[in-house]
């Protein structure tokens, strides 16, 4: 194959092993891991390394300053390998897959994130064939992208979404096309890669109060937006709104709440709670009410995407209009075009 790819461990599922407190990070995994590889490797597998982050991450403690943590593992061995392949808990894996997607903007190599629900050390598990599938995409130089391979779905990483705790099946994209299927054959879809460009890395340190997200409810309260807009370092606000994009208009406290961020330079992008479709704003005179204070309709993107991109474009420096325009294009294929 004269393929060689990089398999980085950051934490996760994949390398624990079951104690009486619950799953801890596995002594040895490396070693095991190696051993499980060779005794599958029949000559097909491409050449790999693999390397372990010295402090694994529990996902649920993930941060933003681990993806510049991963991004910057990736980037100082860009130029050495063919593709990557990046085990990681499941919990936040579809956030990470999100960022490294806008941080390794322009990227010309694969870049496949993965995980199990079992780990490798249990008789029964999902992690060998995830491993394996995700080393084999990971050295196909059709795909120039961040992804997330699954129980033999490939899915464009700023569109996934954890839509299971318990089934093998644990990730989907639901408002976009899976770009591939493993089951007997690799069923790759072309006319949805994106292709290849020129890297363009964007490695600036986070600042990991500059993003908040308010998820709306029936009869929320207008004091619950204003303190979570309050914090002195906020510069945007994720506001997960119903079905279309609409608010509860009715609420005019909640309503002038927002308002006074906006006006305050604070940047606020709509998406919709459900799981398929997206933010039409303005569709019903309910949504109509966040045209008039500014807030940006985000359409399709997933709450994962949108987190992501608001952290990776304002730790770019971009100006509030520069930061909106960039929000209402599709970068990275994280969202359908206007």
């Amino acid at each position: 194959m004269n393929k060689r790819i990089l398999i980085i461990y950051t934490g996760g599922t994949i390398g624990m092993t079951p104690s009486n407190d619950g799953y801890v990070p596995m002594p040895g995994f490396h070693d095991q891991l190696m051993r499980q590889l060779d005794n599958r490797d029949c000559g097909l597998l491409p050449a790999y390394d693999l390397i372990e982050f010295d402090q694994l991450i529990d996902s649920a403690n993930l941060t933003p300053d681990h993806w510049l943590q991963m991004a910057q593992a990736l980037a100082t061995r860009w130029n050495d390998y063919d593709g990557f392949v990046l085990l990681h808990g499941t919990d936040t894996l579809a956030y990470s897959a999100s960022a490294l997607s806008f941080m390794l903007d322009g990227i010309n190599k694969p870049v496949i994130l993965t995980g199990s629900q079992i780990p490798l050390a249990q008789l029964r598990n999902d992690a060998l064939d995830n491993l394996v599938t995700s080393m084999l995409l990971a050295a196909n130089p059709a795909i120039s992208e961040v992804c997330i391979c699954f129980n033999g779905r490939l899915l464009r990483g700023n569109r996934s979404v954890k839509v299971s705790s318990s089934g093998f099946d644990a990730f989907d994209s639901p408002s976009f096309p899976w770009l591939g299927r493993v089951g007997i054959d690799v069923e790759l879809q072309p006319q949805l890669l994106l292709a290849p460009g020129t890297p363009d890395f964007r490695l600036a340190p986070f600042d990991t109060d500059a993003v908040a997200v308010l998820q709306l409810y029936p009869g929320i309260g207008a004091h619950i937006a204003e303190a979570i807009l309050a914090g002195p370092s906020i510069r945007a606000l994720v506001l997960q709104t119903y079905g279309a994009g609409n608010p509860p208009d009715a609420n005019k406290a909640l309503i002038q709440v927002l308002e006074n961020a906006s006006k305050r330079g604070i940047t606020l992008l709509n998406i919709t709670q459900c799981a398929r479709g997206g933010v039409s704003q303005g569709t019903y005179a309910t949504g109509a009410a966040l045209n008039r204070i500014g807030v940006i309709s985000g359409r399709d993107l997933t709450l994962e995407a949108a987190f992501a991109k608001l952290h990776v474009l304002i730790a770019s420096g971009l100006s509030a209009d520069a930061l909106h325009s960039a929000l209402q294009q599709s970068l990275c294929g994280e969202c359908s075009a206007t």
